[in-house]
This record gives structure tokens, sequence and C-alpha cells, in this order.
């Protein structure tokens, strides 16, 4: 529908957005890790580190060879693992347009506790509405979707630049292409859209990150701002003034006096 490209959205409170640059680049190498090894060692990883309802839910249980971290803990770190590069692609991009303004608008420590806790909502949904599935969820989808419910209560009227079903490049309000991806995500999961797909995991997400981010920005960060703000025009220098008498602004003409009684 549409793909975000770049918005103008200064920082306004943090000089450097480094926690989204470090989530970005962990993702990433998460990725080359797990898929750069055998067919084998990828299947493991993801077993071992995505998210399955069933073992979560004791419903199920996973093989003690391929145990890597306690169960609960995969309500996290399925989140860093991806099945392909344009699954991979697609959620950074989404995590470059928007993370930075909504770090800025959070601070350092608690964007990240708010990018986790959207990844965690993400899983928990997921694994309510299927507790039985024993197919392991992957992908940071979830916490993207709170970055970018965040970015749309925190910014709606920013403008940005999309590509408009893949090919036409658009600045437009972000609340427009952004309301319409959440209702999306809302209407596939009542449909009950592709299956490769988790809309659980997406709604979750943007549940959390509406709640969070009313809960998590700084004092002095208001919801629903106006757009870019502009630089005030800076003063302009005064012009020394020379010593010795200065000329005399002129003045307005006045009547000659007359002489002798007035009527």
């Amino acid at each position: 529908m549409f793909i975000p490209l770049y918005d103008s959205n200064h920082l306004r409170h943090i000089r450097l957005q480094y926690v989204t640059f470090g989530l970005i680049a962990f993702n990433v190498i998460a990725y080359f890790v797990t898929t750069l090894g055998t067919e084998e060692f990828m299947t493991a990883a993801v077993l071992g580190l995505g998210y399955i309802p069933s073992v979560v839910h004791d419903t199920a249980e996973l093989s003690p060879d391929l145990v890597i971290i306690p169960e609960q803990l995969s309500y996290v770190t399925y989140s860093f693992l991806h099945g392909d590069i344009f699954h991979l692609l697609g959620n950074m991009l989404f995590l470059w347009v928007f993370g930075d303004n909504v770090e800025d608008a959070l601070g350092h420590f608690r964007f990240l506790i708010f990018y986790l806790l959207c990844a965690v909502a993400g899983a928990y949904l997921h694994g309510w509405i299927i507790p039985d599935s024993e197919t392991p969820l992957i992908g940071a989808s979830g916490a993207i979707a709170g970055v970018v419910v965040a970015y749309l209560i925190l910014y709606p009227r920013v403008k940005v630049w999309v590509l408009a079903f893949a090919r036409i490049p658009l600045r437009i309000p972000a609340w427009i292409p952004l309301i319409l991806w959440v209702v999306f995500q809302f209407g596939m999961i009542a449909i009950g859209g592709d299956d490769e797909v988790s809309w659980a995991a997406h709604v979750g997400g943007i549940i959390a990150g509406a709640i969070l981010v009313v809960l998590l920005r700084s004092r002095d960060v208001p919801l629903f701002a106006e757009a870019e703000q502009t630089a005030a025009a800076p003063k302009q220098a005064e012009e020394p003034v020379a010593p010795g008498p200065q000329p005399q602004p002129p003045t307005a003409p006045q009547a000659a006096p007359r002489w002798g009684r007035q009527r």
C-alpha cells in the first residue's frame, strides 16, 4: 500500500538515535548469523529462539537438543529473527524512518523498553489467539507496529515521503498512510488473512504501542503535535551608531503664528 521513505521531522531532545541504530544493527547481525550457516543451523535457531505458542503454554515440548534459552525469553528473542531478506528490510525500513523520532520523544532507555514490550505484546496476542500452534513466530513486526502507532499518535501532521503502490512518490501527512496501515492490520485479523503473516502480532504491538507511548513519553512532548516546527528568524545585527550629534527626524510642518485675538 505505502512504503515509507523519509520524514522531515527533526530531533528535538536527543543528539543521536543510537538505540534505533543499535536495534537495526542487532537485527541485521542476527539475520546473517542465522541464515549464512547450514539449513539445519537456521532451523535450530528458529526453533530454539522463535516464539512457539504450544511450547510456551506447555501443550507441546521442544526437543532437549533444540532448547537454547528459557521458553519465556522467546517473547523477546523471536523479534530479532527474520525468515528472508525482504522480511528484514521491510521491518528495518519502518524502524529507520519512524524509530528516531519515537526515541527522541521517549528518551533512549524508555524507547528500548518500549520496543521490547511491544514485541512481547505482539507474541502474547499471537499466542492467546492460537495457543496450540507449533509453528515458530519470528520477526520484528510486533515491535515495529508499536513504533508506527506511537509515531502516529505523536506526529500525525508531519509530512512523510512514501511510495504509494510501491511506485508513486508522494509527500503527505503521516496520518494518512499510518491510519490506513493500522486499519489494514485490524481488518486482516478480523477476516483471518494470510496464514503466513501473524496479524495478531501486529495488532498486539499496535495496542501496546498506543498505551505505552502515552505513559513513557517525556513530560514536555505533546500528543498529536503540529507539523514540523520552523526555526525562529535570526535577529538582524544593529548598525553601529556614529558618535557625535545625530540628525533629528523631520517634524510635521506647523501653521504660522497668527497675531492678535483669535476668535
